[in-house]
């Protein structure tokens, strides 16, 4: 899944699948594929990394069956959408935001929108018609376009998730001191890998075992450069994780109209 864009998820993922091959005997091929295109392409895979939502539509749609799950940042295993906003525009809650200006992220990201539009709704606000209006950021890193957005105040409030404002804050890109968080969301699973159906059961727990098993030394060599994995893949490691934990997410995507459950 394209995060931020599709070299920096390439360059990312590439010593993994460079170890993986190595691990288990086989190519493997990483390719970058843009939220919106994956259930066109889901077919053509053999395993897949998205987002929690992306996982809860293909386990619908596709039966593709959750293997691991991602840790990185303060929630581990887990992340969570906020609503920010800056401290000197003095919005203090969700009831304020009724007639402002709104910044989210990709619509597919369950911590960029759909959160935010669980909260928005649970307040009484709809986001189509409640907001003074809302955008969505063109081209790449949307969620930092989005933090930077209310920042330099093209907008009222943003939706972004936790684990990016707390990367840019902690890189020194911007001071959490000028933000008010206005509400956060449950958390919910984070990023993941599934297999699909075509997959021997055997060969995916093998597959899934390996990235258990993958340690913060852990290295493998790609274009002549030994990298760590798991500090080029910007993550903390993987751990296990079961259907029934993205239950939650299926909950929220019912209650905002999100696929796979919308209505209209």
């Amino acid at each position: 899944m394209i995060c931020n864009s599709e070299q920096e998820t390439l360059e990312r993922f590439r010593p993994l699948t460079a170890y993986l091959s190595k691990k288990l005997g086989v190519h493997f091929e990483a390719r970058a594929i843009d939220t919106v295109d994956f259930t066109r392409e889901v077919d053509k895979l053999d395993f897949t990394h998205t987002n929690s939502l992306l996982y809860v539509i293909m386990n619908r749609n596709q039966g593709v069956e959750i293997l691991a799950a991602e840790k990185a940042g303060s929630l581990g295993s887990r992340a969570k959408g906020l609503i920010i906003s800056l401290k000197k525009s003095n919005i203090q809650g969700v009831g304020d935001l009724k007639g402002k200006s709104m910044v989210f992220g990709p619509m597919l990201g369950p911590t960029s929108y759909m959160t935010q539009a669980d909260i928005l709704i649970k307040n009484g606000i709809d986001p189509e018609n409640g907001l003074a209006f809302y955008s969505i950021p063109a081209g790449t890193f949307k969620h930092e376009k989005v933090i930077y957005g209310v920042l330099l105040g093209k907008f009222d409030a943003g939706a972004a998730p936790l684990l990016d404002f707390e990367r840019m804050a902690k890189d020194g890109r911007i001071d959490q001191n000028d933000f008010t968080i206005i509400a956060e969301g449950e958390p919910i699973p984070y990023c993941n890998f599934g297999v699909t159906q075509k997959i021997d059961e055997g060969f995916a727990k093998r597959f899934k075992q390996a990235l258990l098993g993958l340690k913060k030394d852990d290295t493998v060599e790609v274009d002549g450069e030994v990298v760590r994995i798991l500090e080029r893949a910007n993550v903390d490691g993987y751990e296990d994780i079961k259907d029934k934990d993205f239950n939650i997410v299926r909950d929220m995507a019912k209650r905002t109209n999100m696929p796979p459950y919308q209505r209209y």
